[in-house]
């Protein structure tokens, strides 16, 4: 019997997807789909990344790579701005420096070393007169110690920011008092006759050498220092801000170019604004700073140089000076002293010859002096030191020969006298130091003008011109609505 055909196998049913395994009991099939649309990391997107990717798709798109020039354009112009503002204010804060501030201290100082050395000199020559001491000389030794006392008091309150020059006038606030009572004590001696006066001058002399002008003379050093410092920050170049403008148009070429390239436009209004107040901003940068420092080179060349070549020479002469009257104050035992004026007329005087560039302080004045003016009064000193030295040569032959009186005459004597040679010195130095701080005055205020109004200027067209760049991008923009 014939078996019925039997039915084949129904296929095996398909297999079932394996659904990843997400570690969480109950976890959906579909999580995996959310997985993929959040950072590896499984968190949120960060802000700064959601920033990021947002720019990178506006970028993708020509509105939005408009807005991204319009921005860095604006980000560059008034970066330039404000670098510009910022550096010219320290230079403009310098250039007060030296005008209000520091050459005058400078110029104080020196006026501190020469009124104390002037007050030694003045004490000297009173004391040679013997009991009988004119009264001019001892109106003049008042002077000179009440102002260099004023002095202090002004320098004390304007150097609170320098401990060196602090130091040096604590020195002298204490040891003027000192000196003072030392030639009080010479005088009292003198006027009875007594030989006692002689050792209180010369330990007052002794002060003042060994403590208060080289305190004295340290405080120049300091304010001078200063000075220097202040002249080189004002008339450094702000080459941060030059950059900082330069690639600034830099920047603006490059949008305009771009925009001429897809829109065949030779000139956008708002960009092309943008670049002429930028420019203006770099060209009056540079041009005001080239000013400003020309300026402020001549005031040093003409005005400050000058005032330091005539303030070494005057010192010199105040210490020959002050020498000279001590060798004759030592009766005999001032052989020191004579070398020491000797020293300091060779210092001062050097060559003899006008216009001869030889060594010595006067020529180096003459050297530095820039105009007939200031020429004239330091060869009158120059002239004035020839004749004190020839007078001098007279007077120690007069002391080498026993005559004492004779050679005190002929150094504090009213005619004919190295103290008439002295004052000849010392009015034509200050004739002329009064001449170079006028013309000192006169530059550096011109130097500083020119940077008169540039912070200020280069920060309101540094906002102009990003108004206008923006409205230039702005234009191209409504071209796509």
């Amino acid at each position: 019997m014939t078996q019925p055909p039997t039915a084949p196998p129904a296929p095996p049913p398909p297999p079932v997807p394996a659904v990843p395994d997400s570690g969480t009991p109950g976890a959906h099939p579909d999580a995996n789909v959310t997985s993929q649309l959040t950072p590896s990391g499984g968190g949120r997107r960060t802000a700064w990344a959601e920033s990021v990717h947002r720019i990178r798709a506006a970028a993708v798109t020509e509105p939005g790579r408009l807005r991204l020039i319009g921005a860095v354009v604006a980000t560059l112009v008034v970066l330039f701005g404000a670098v510009t503002a910022w550096q010219v204010s320290d230079r403009v804060e310098a250039a007060d420096a030296v005008v209000d501030h520091s050459q005058p201290l400078s110029a104080d100082a020196a006026r501190i070393y020469r009124s104390l050395a002037d007050a030694d000199t003045s004490a000297s020559s009173g004391f040679l007169a013997g009991g009988d001491e004119p009264r001019s000389e001892r109106r003049r030794y008042e002077k000179d110690v009440r102002e260099a006392s004023e002095l202090l008091a002004a320098a004390a309150a304007n150097s609170a920011d320098s401990p060196g020059a602090q130091r040096q006038i604590g020195t002298l606030n204490r040891g003027l008092p000192v000196y003072t009572g030392l030639v009080e004590a010479a005088r009292a001696n003198n006027r009875q006759g007594l030989p006692l006066g002689g050792a209180y001058l010369r330990h007052a002399n002794a002060k003042m050498r060994g403590e208060l002008l080289p305190a004295a003379r340290k405080l120049y050093t300091a304010e001078t220092e200063r000075l220097g410092n202040d002249y080189q920050d004002a008339k450094s170049w702000p080459l941060l801000a030059i950059g900082a403008g330069v690639l600034t148009l830099v920047g603006l070429g490059w949008a305009q170019r771009r925009n001429y390239r897809r829109t065949n436009r030779v000139f956008n209004q708002g960009l092309l604004g943008a670049t002429a107040a930028s420019l203006a901003v770099l060209v009056w940068l540079v041009g005001g700073h080239a000013m400003a420092r020309s300026g402020l080179g001549e005031s040093d060349t003409k005005g400050a140089s000058s005032l330091a070549a005539l303030n070494e020479a005057w010192i010199g002469a105040l210490q020959a000076r002050g020498d000279e009257n001590m060798t004759l104050v030592a009766r005999g035992g001032g052989a020191a002293y004579e070398d020491s004026y000797k020293k300091q007329m060779a210092d001062v005087a050097g060559g003899e010859k006008a216009g001869d560039g030889g060594a010595g302080e006067l020529n180096g004045a003459l050297r530095a002096a820039d105009d007939s003016a200031g020429r004239s009064a330091v060869q009158d000193a120059k002239d004035a030191v020839a004749t004190w030295k020839k007078r001098h040569a007279e007077a120690r032959a007069e002391d080498n020969g026993g005559d004492y009186e004779a050679a005190v005459r002929k150094v504090i004597g009213a005619k004919d006298s190295t103290g008439q040679s002295f004052d000849d010195v010392d009015g034509s130095l200050s004739k002329a130091s009064a001449h170079e701080q006028r013309q000192f005055e006169d530059a550096a205020r011109s130097g500083r003008g020119w940077f008169g109004g540039l912070a200020m200027g280069a920060m309101v067209l540094a906002v102009l011109s990003a108004a206008a760049g923006l409205l230039g991008i702005g234009r191209r923009l409504s071209e796509y609505r």
